[in-house]
């Protein structure tokens, strides 16, 4: 399974940016996708992730403020982040699981105060 993220950027404080992560090769049978971030000298954190049946479960810092959604066939996963703050700032990671966890290259997301 390959990921790959687009969409990061720099945004002012209260603005909003949307990621997608396409996932190609061997995507049947992924189970759960989501997003993760890691902000410099931190530990990477979950943002939010989604099931193939849609149930969808997201860190209580961002909640209320990101939607996560995908489409049917597993194939993009989407994170929508509202009302960004300067403390979103990190790289957001794509996730799949499939028996394993696959991650994709980091996209930068700068939140300026």
């Amino acid at each position: 399974v390959q990921l790959q993220a687009f969409g990061g950027g720099l945004v002012q404080a209260g603005g909003s940016l949307r990621l997608s992560c396409a996932a190609s090769g061997s995507i049947s049978g992924i189970n759960v996708m989501g997003w993760y971030r890691q902000a410099p000298g931190k530990q990477r954190e979950l943002v939010a992730d989604i099931s193939r049946g849609g149930t969808a479960n997201y860190a209580h810092y961002v909640k209320g403020r990101f939607t996560i959604s995908r489409d049917s066939a597993m194939k993009t996963v989407y994170l929508q982040m509202n009302s960004l703050k300067p403390e979103d700032t990190a790289v957001y990671f794509c996730n799949a699981v499939k028996l394993i966890s696959y991650w994709g290259k980091g996209t930068q997301v700068t939140v300026s105060s």
